[in-house]
C-alpha cells in the first residue's frame, strides 16, 4: 500500500480497510527505518491515522499544514513522497523535521516548540488579507507544546479573528515527559472522564452497526452524546477564548479524525480539534515503556527496542550526578527545567527532592523569569535546557536575572555543534549573545572534572547570573592541566617562548592540544592552553600570551562576536602586538550533517588548524 501513494491525492480514492492497512505498514517502516538510523520514533507511531486524515479532508499544498513540532512529521514525509529514510537525519538525506528545501508540502522547520499556532495565524490571515477564502491553515500540536506561552498568546489572537484556522490538538499527554501544569490537569479530567469513557464506547458500537458518525459536535446526535454534552459544556477553557471546540475524539479512529476534521474545515473560522492518540502506538517496546525512551531513539534492535551501542557515560550524566550531590549539601539550590526533567539531567535530582525540582513545561521564558524570583526568596535556582533553548529567554536573563542581580545559574546542555538534528538544534550562539550580559559569568568546561568544578563554583555566585555550558555525548578523558597562569591553564608546551599560543574553549581543548602538536612538529615553539571561566576575559591572558606572535582561538560558538574576538579585543587595548586567528563557526545556519562532518568542513579538526597557522606564519 505505501508504495503506492506518492502524493496526498492517492489516499482519497481508499477504502478504510485498505487505509487501516497503509496505517499498519506505515508503522511498521518507521520502526525498520528509525531503527537503523535513528530519529523521533515515539511522536510518529502516535500520528499515524491522524496524519493521513489531515491529508483526506485538506490539499496540501493549497491548504497550509504546519507541524508543532515538527519531529511528529515522518508520517507526513510518507505521505508527500519521500520514502526513502535510508539517511534520515544524514547529510544528503531527509532531515528530522520538515524542511521547505525538501518538498512545497513542508512550511516551517519547526524544531522549537509553541510556535506553530502563530504561524498558522500569519499564514492565515495572510490568506483573508489576499482575499483566498477557500483556503485552510491547519496546526497540528501537542498538549506538550500548548504549556508554552507563545501557543496561548496565539490562540488569543485567534479567538479575535474569523480566519480559517483548524487547530488540531494531538493529545497524548506527552512531550519528552508526561506533560504537566494546569493545562494537563485540565486535559487529563476530560480524557479520563467517565462520560468520555461512555461516548467512546457508545461511538465504537455505533460504528460498527451503522456506519460512520454523521457530526461529532455534542449538539447532535442523543443517546451516548448525552454524556459528551454533559462534559464539553463544562469545559469553558477555549470557548472563553472564542474559539469552536470539537472532541475529544478517538485519533486512532480514521472515521472519526476525519469526521471532526471536515466539520472544522466546514465551519470556516477558527476552530480547535482535541484528538487523543498514544505515543508509540503499534510497537510494544514503545507501549509498554514508562520513561518516554523512544521520543527520539538511536539505533536500536527493532525487535527489543534496545540500543546498539550502549551509550558513553555523558556529559549530561555528569550534571545529573553533581547536582544531586550538591542537593543533599545545599538546600538551598533548587532546578528548574523546560519539559525536558530526563534529558537534561535532573530527573535523578527530582526523585530525591521533588519539590525542589520545577518542570515548567515548554515555557523557558517563564522559567527563567521565576528562576529570578526563587533568588529573591533566598535560594539559588539552577535552570537547566538545551543551549539552543536560552535563545528563548534572552530578554529574561537580561531584564529580570542580570538587572536584578540575581543569583541564577544556567547549565546549557549540547552547546555547540550537535548536527544531526540541524539547523535550529546547534547550540553555536549562547556564547555570542551572552556575553554582552552585564556581570554574566560563562564557563566552558573541558571535562569531566571541570564540569563539576564549574557547577560548584556557579552556585556559589549569589549577585548575578552563571552559565556552564557542555557539548552532547560521551565525555572523553581527563585533560589535566600542566601549570595555571590567571584563570587559564596550560595544557602542551613545546620549547620555551612560544611562538604561537593555541586556545581551545570547551569543547574544543584536546583540539587546541592535537593542533599544537602539528604546528610543533614544523619547528615552532608553540603552547596549548584553555580557560573553565572564559568570560569575562581572564586575568592571566596578558601573562599566557607574553611575547607570542600568534594566538589562535578555537571555540564551538560564533566566530564573528564570540568568545576569542572578546579576547582578542582586550589584548588589543592591553597593548599586546600579536596577531589572532579566529576559528569556530560561521554566522549561518548549518545544515544537518554528523558532527564530524561538521567539524571538518568548519575547518576545526586540528589538522586544518595547523595547516592553517602555518600558513599564516609563512605569510609573516
Amino acid at each position: 500500500m505505501l508504495e503506492r501513494i506518492g502524493s496526498p491525492r492517492d489516499l482519497r480514492g481508499l477504502t478504510y480497510e485498505e487505509l487501516a492497512e497503509l496505517s499498519a505498514e506505515i508503522r511498521d517502516f518507521l520502526v525498520d527505518n528509525v531503527s537503523r538510523t535513528g530519529g523521533h520514533l515515539g511522536p510518529n507511531l502516535g500520528v499515524v491515522e491522524l496524519t493521513i486524515g489531515i491529508h483526506r479532508v485538506f490539499h496540501s499544498p493549497h491548504d497550509s499544514i504546519v507541524f508543532d513540532t515538527g519531529h511528529q512529521a515522518y508520517v507526513h514525509k510518507l505521505l508527500t513522497g519521500r520514502q526513502d529514510f535510508s539517511t534520515l537525519r544524514r547529510r544528503g538525506g531527509l532531515s528530522g523535521y520538515p524542511d521547505r528545501q525538501e518538498s512545497v508540502h513542508d512550511i516551517v522547520e519547526n524544531s522549537h516548540a509553541s510556535t506553530a499556532l502563530s504561524w498558522a495565524a500569519g499564514i492565515a490571515r495572510g490568506h483573508t488579507i489576499k482575499g483566498e477564502t477557500g483556503r485552510s491553515t491547519i496546526a497540528v500540536i501537542g498538549d506538550g507544546a500548548l504549556t508554552g506561552g507563545m501557543a496561548w498568546e496565539a490562540l488569543n489572537s485567534l479567538g479575535a479573528s474569523q480566519d480559517r484556522v483548524v487547530v488540531v490538538m494531538n493529545d497524548n499527554g506527552r512531550s519528552y515527559a508526561p506533560t504537566i501544569g494546569g493545562l494537563a490537569r485540565k486535559l487529563d479530567t476530560i480524557r479520563t472522564d467517565r462520560r468520555y469513557e461512555e461516548f467512546l464506547g457508545w461511538g465504537k458500537r455505533t460504528f460498527q452497526n451503522r456506519g460512520p458518525f454523521r457530526s461529532f459536535m455534542y449538539s447532535s446526535v442523543q443517546h451516548g452524546k448525552r454524556a459528551l454534552k454533559g462534559l464539553l459544556t463544562e469545559d469553558g477553557v477555549f470557548a472563553d477564548l472564542g474559539l469552536k471546540y470539537i472532541g475529544p475524539i478517538d485519533g486512532h479512529d480514521l472515521p472519526q479524525v476525519e469526521r471532526a476534521l471536515q466539520q472544522a474545515h466546514d465551519f470556516a473560522g477558527p476552530v480547535i480539534v482535541h484528538v487523543l492518540t498514544e505515543k508509540g502506538r503499534g510497537y510494544t517496546p514503545a507501549e509498554q515503556d514508562v520513561a518516554d525512551r523512544f521520543h527520539a531513539v538511536g539505533k536500536i534492535h527493532p525487535e527489543t527496542g534496545l540500543p546498539i551501542e550502549p551509550s558513553r557515560f555523558g556529559w549530561t550524566s555528569v550534571f545529573a550526578d553533581e547536582i544531586l550531590a550538591v542537593a543533599e549539601e545545599r538546600p538551598d539550590v533548587v532546578a528548574l527545567t523546560a519539559a525536558m526533567l530526563a534529558p537534561v539531567g535532573l530527573q535523578p535530582f527530582a526523585d530525591a527532592h521533588p519539590d525542589r525540582v520545577i518542570d515548567v513545561g515548554i515555557a523557558e521564558q517563564h522559567a527563567v523569569t521565576s528562576a529570578a524570583g526563587l533568588a529573591y526568596a533566598g535560594l539559588h535556582p539552577v535552570v537547566a535546557v538545551y543551549a539552543t533553548f536560552l535563545n528563548r529567554a534572552f530578554d529574561q536573563v537580561l531584564m529580570d536575572v542580570a538587572l536584578h542581580g540575581a543569583g541564577v545559574t544556567f547549565m546549557l546542555d549540547r552547546a555547540g555543534i550537535t548536527g544531526d538534528d540541524g539547523p535550529s538544534h546547534n547550540g553555536m550562539w549562547d556564547m555570542a549573545l551572552l556575553r554582552h550580559v552585564p556581570g554574566l559569568q560563562l564557563a566552558a568546561p573541558r571535562d569531566a572534572d571541570t564540569l563539576r568544578q564549574a557547577f560548584r563554583d556557579a552556585i556559589d555566585v549569589d549577585d548575578a547570573p552563571t552559565v556552564v555550558r557542555y557539548p552532547k555525548g560521551a565525555v572523553g578523558d581527563p585533560i589535566p592541566a600542566i601549570r595555571e597562569v590567571g584563570g587559564l591553564e596550560v595544557l602542551a608546551e613545546h620549547g620555551d617562548a612560544p611562538r604561537v599560543v593555541v586556545v581551545g574553549l570547551g569543547s574544543m581543548a584536546a583540539t587546541a592540544i592535537e593542533a599544537a602538536d602539528k604546528i610543533a612538529a614544523d619547528g615552532i615553539s608553540t603552547l596549548a592552553a584553555t580557560a573553565t571561566w572564559v568570560h569575562p576575559v581572564p586575568e592571566g591572558l596578558s601573562g599566557l600570551i607574553g611575547g607570542a606572535e600568534l594566538v589562535v582561538t578555537v571555540e564551538d560558538g560564533l566566530t564573528d562576536a564570540g568568545i576569542g574576538q572578546e579576547w582578542a579585543s582586550f589584548a588589543r587595548l592591553q597593548g599586546l602586538s600579536a596577531e589572532w586567528s579566529h576559528h569556530g563557526i560561521p554566522r549561518e545556519f548549518l545544515q544537518h550533517a554528523s558532527r564530524a562532518q561538521l567539524v571538518e568542513d568548519l575547518g576545526l579538526d586540528p589538522s586544518a588548524i595547523a595547516d592553517d597557522t602555518l600558513a599564516r606564519l609563512d605569510q609573516d
